[in-house]
């Protein structure tokens, strides 16, 4: 059968894949729409499979916020930045974000399952391993949290275009916009200082054990380093000991950091929080916070472009 080019774009505009990956699946199917796609879902699968084990490790970061109680983060990766800055990548990584925010999956295993929300007869799963063949790299949805705030608000922010993510998440018995705007200013605090906790409470007593017994190790060996008559005493020795853990402590805990916009430099986040109560008359406190930095973690391969190009010429 004789495959028009009318055959090839009614094929490309249902499928989105390449021309000629749609003339040659019309041309294997004899002509037939339907086994073409079939066909194209299937080298969508394979393509996807020999891609998986390169290293996807750059990509996007993006937030959904379907209303002031719920939201979800999601991070979605790529092998390389120039994919990440593609138009279509940055749409399918939001539209990923959104359907998070709906999700009652506890899991990325079980969220892949789910029916893909603009095309049910899909899976997300399915759509990824499209968007692999289509994009040409290795995409992966990473990880995703949902928020859902049953006693206040969230709020979120997106830095850097998608480097970094973050939730807030505040018990509060008024929300309103001067809560919102504090709120949000938070989360921006989150993004640029990277805390681990929202206080020290929530640090257990066998984390801190042994952080001061390898802050003491550092402090003895700086001690045996230095000239006899100015080494210091071991009650002194714990004394240092004591405050780099307290240092170490306030760079981790949220409300423990110097508030990054405060004006004397000096007012923590928890001193904030507790201003922004007293004067909006509000019972305001943040419960807790979620924040994904693109890549974190991932080791990333070091390619070297000019290289990269010369092999494909050759």
């Amino acid at each position: 059968m004789e495959i028009t080019a009318g055959m090839v774009k009614e094929l490309r505009e249902l499928s989105g894949a390449g021309m000629m990956d749609c003339k040659k699946a019309l041309g294997e199917c004899n002509g037939n729409i339907e086994e073409a796609m079939e066909y194209l879902r299937k080298n969508g699968q394979a393509k996807a499979e020999k891609k998986a084990s390169r290293i996807a490790a750059e990509g996007l970061c993006r937030v959904a916020q379907v209303s002031d109680t719920v939201a979800a983060v999601v991070e979605v990766n790529s092998e390389t930045d120039f994919v990440a800055k593609n138009e279509e990548f940055q749409a399918f990584v939001m539209s990923v974000a959104e359907q998070a925010a709906e999700t009652k999956a506890a899991d990325v295993e079980t969220f892949l399952a789910e029916a893909w929300k603009t095309d049910t007869a899909k899976t997300i799963k399915e759509v990824l391993v499209e968007k692999i063949a289509k994009i040409g790299e290795n995409l992966n949805i990473r990880r995703f949290e949902k928020v859902v705030a049953d006693e206040g608000m969230v709020a979120t922010y997106v830095h850097g275009g998608g480097k970094i993510g973050v939730i807030v998440e505040a018990k509060t018995d008024v929300v309103n916009e001067k809560v919102k705007e504090a709120l949000t200013n938070l989360a921006m605090q989150i993004a640029a200082m990277s805390p681990l906790h929202v206080s020290t409470d929530e640090i257990s007593e066998e984390y801190k054990a042994k952080e001061k017994e390898i802050l003491l190790s550092q402090a003895l060996l700086e001690n045996s380093q230095l000239e006899a008559g100015k080494q210091k005493s071991q009650e002194i020795i714990e004394k240092m000991m004591i405050g780099r853990l307290a240092k170490q402590l306030k760079e981790i805990c949220l409300l423990e950091q110097v508030y990054v916009k405060a004006e004397d430099g000096k007012q923590t986040v928890g001193q904030y929080v507790a201003a922004v109560a007293k004067e909006n008359n509000v019972a305001f406190s943040i419960k807790r916070f979620v924040r994904f930095e693109t890549g974190e973690g991932l080791e990333k391969k070091e390619e070297d472009f000019a290289a990269e190009v010369a092999k494909q010429m050759a």
